[in-house]
C-alpha cells in the first residue's frame, strides 16, 4: 500500500480512513484506538482525529477503562447504535412491512399496514403517513432520523431511486423515493427487496465475515442477490439476482413476467401451494400454515413436492455456484419455514452438481429481516461513503 499515492485530497482520505475504522468496528465490536491503529495499518494520529470527529457527532462512544494485574488498560470505542433511527418499508402487494430500528438494524417497533391499492400517489402516502407513528413507538426521543429505506420487488435504478419495472405491481418508472422525500423531508432509499435484504446480511446478519456470497430468497417469487468483494452486483440495469426467471422447462408453466417456464413459477411459495392444491384437489383457503401442517404430519405429496422443489432450485443453484463462486449462501424468504424437507434436497442436489464443494447454506430464521433489509438501506450509508446519497425531497 505504501507505494500507492491515493489521489484525492485530505476530504477524501478521511472519508476512506473514517469509512475503514467504522467498518472495523462493526465486524470486531469495541476495540481500542491502539488495536484500531494495529489492525488497519493507519497512524495512531489518524484513528485519533476520526474517533474524536465520531465521538462529536454522537456515532462512537468510548467504554470505561478497565485495570488489569498490568496497569490501565487502552479505552476501548465502540459505534453508538442508538444514535439514530432508521425507518425500513417491505412493500408487498396489499401490504407493507414496517420496522424501525437502531443503527445496527435493530428493531425498535414494527406494524403492517395494509395498502387498498397499488396506485404510487396512494403507496407514497400512506408510508408518508406511517412514519410519525413508527418514529414515536421507538421511543428514542434523542435519536434522530437517519433516513428511510424503501424495498419491493422490480428493477430498481438505485442511483436515481426508480422503480423501473415491477410484475408484480404492475409499475413503470415510479420514482417512488421521490414521491416519499417531498412529504417527509429525510433522504429517502429504494431497492429491489432481495438486494436489500442482502445488504442487512452482509453489515449486521449471516453473512458479516464473508466478503463473496450469494443471498437466495425463496418466497412470492425467487431471487438470489451476490455480494462481490464485499459489494452487492446489481448488474448493468438494476436486473441483476433475478434467479426465478432462470429457464427451467422450455415452454412450461406461465411466469408473471410473461415468459413461460421460469424456476419460480414452479418453486416459489406460492407455486408450491398451488402444485399442492391443484394434487391434493383443496381449495383456496388451503395456505402455508396449512401446507406446514401436513408437512408436520409427514403427508407423503408434501414431502414428494418439497423434495422436488429442492431438487429443482438444487440444480439452478449449483450453475449459479459454478459461476459465482460464493464462500456461503444465506437463504431467507418464506418457504424457509419448510425447514430441511425442503433445505435437504436443495443442499444435496446442489453438492451433487458443483464443481469444487458446495458452499455451506445458512438460514435465516429471523421474522422481520426483510423489513430489516430496508432499514439496511439507510445505515449502509453511514458505513460506505460511496453509496448513492439518498433521495432528498425538493420543497
Amino acid at each position: 500500500m505504501d507505494g500507492m499515492k491515493l489521489k484525492g485530497d485530505q476530504s477524501t482520505s478521511r472519508a476512506m480512513n473514517r469509512r475503514l475504522i467504522l467498518n472495523l468496528l462493526r465486524r470486531e465490536g469495541a476495540r481500542s484506538r491502539a488495536e484500531i491503529a494495529t489492525i488497519t495499518g493507519l497512524s495512531p494520529a489518524a484513528v485519533t482525529f476520526v474517533i474524536a470527529d465520531l465521538i462529536e457527532e454522537g456515532h462512537v462512544t468510548e467504554g470505561k477503562a478497565v485495570s488489569g494485574l498490568s496497569g490501565r488498560r487502552p479505552i476501548p470505542v465502540e459505534i453508538n447504535y442508538a444514535n439514530g433511527l432508521a425507518i425500513g418499508f417491505k412493500l408487498m402487494v396489499g401490504s407493507v412491512e414496517c420496522v424501525v430500528t437502531d443503527l445496527a438494524t435493530n428493531p425498535l417497533a414494527s406494524m403492517r399496514l395494509a395498502l387498498a391499492d397499488r396506485d404510487p400517489e396512494n403507496v407514497a402516502l400512506a408510508l408518508a403517513e406511517a412514519i410519525p407513528t413508527l418514529v414515536e413507538a421507538a421511543n428514542r426521543p434523542n435519536a434522530l432520523l437517519a433516513g428511510v429505506g424503501i424495498s419491493m420487488p422490480g428493477v430498481i435504478d438505485n442511483e436515481q431511486a426508480v422503480c423501473v419495472r415491477s410484475h408484480r405491481f404492475d409499475w413503470d418508472n415510479v420514482p417512488l423515493a421521490r414521491m416519499l422525500a417531498q412529504r417527509v423531508k429525510v433522504p429517502v432509499w429504494l431497492e429491489d427487496d432481495t438486494n436489500a435484504y442482502a445488504i442487512a446480511q452482509q453489515l449486521f446478519g449471516l453473512g458479516r465475515q464473508h466478503r463473496n456470497m450469494a443471498v437466495l430468497a425463496i418466497g412470492v417469487g425467487i431471487s438470489c442477490a451476490i455480494i462481490i468483494e464485499g459489494k452487492l452486483y446489481r448488474g448493468a440495469n438494476g436486473a441483476a439476482g433475478k434467479f426465478g426467471h432462470t429457464l427451467y422447462e422450455e415452454d412450461g408453466r406461465q411466469c408473471e413476467c410473461g415468459k413461460r417456464g421460469c424456476l419460480m413459477a414452479y418453486y416459489s411459495e406460492p407455486a408450491m401451494l398451488r402444485t399442492w392444491r391443484a394434487a391434493a384437489e383443496l381449495g383456496a383457503g388451503h395456505g402455508l400454515p396449512e401446507m406446514l401442517g401436513a408437512m408436520g404430519d409427514r403427508d407423503p405429496l408434501v414431502t414428494s413436492i418439497l423434495e422436488q422443489a429442492g431438487v429443482g432450485i438444487g440444480k439452478a443453484l449449483a450453475n449459479l455456484v459454478n459461476v459465482t463462486d460464493p464462500e456461503v449462501i444465506v437463504v431467507g424468504g418464506e418457504a424457509v419455514s419448510f425447514g430441511e424437507a425442503l433445505l435437504h434436497p436443495l443442499r444435496s442436489t446442489m453438492s451433487k452438481h458443483t464443481f469444487r464443494t458446495a458452499p455451506p447454506l445458512l438460514p435465516d430464521w429471523e421474522d422481520n429481516s426483510w423489513a430489516r433489509g430496508a432499514a439496511a438501506l439507510v445505515t449502509q450509508k453511514f458505513f460506505d461513503f460511496e453509496t448513492s446519497s439518498g433521495t432528498v425531497g425538493n420543497g
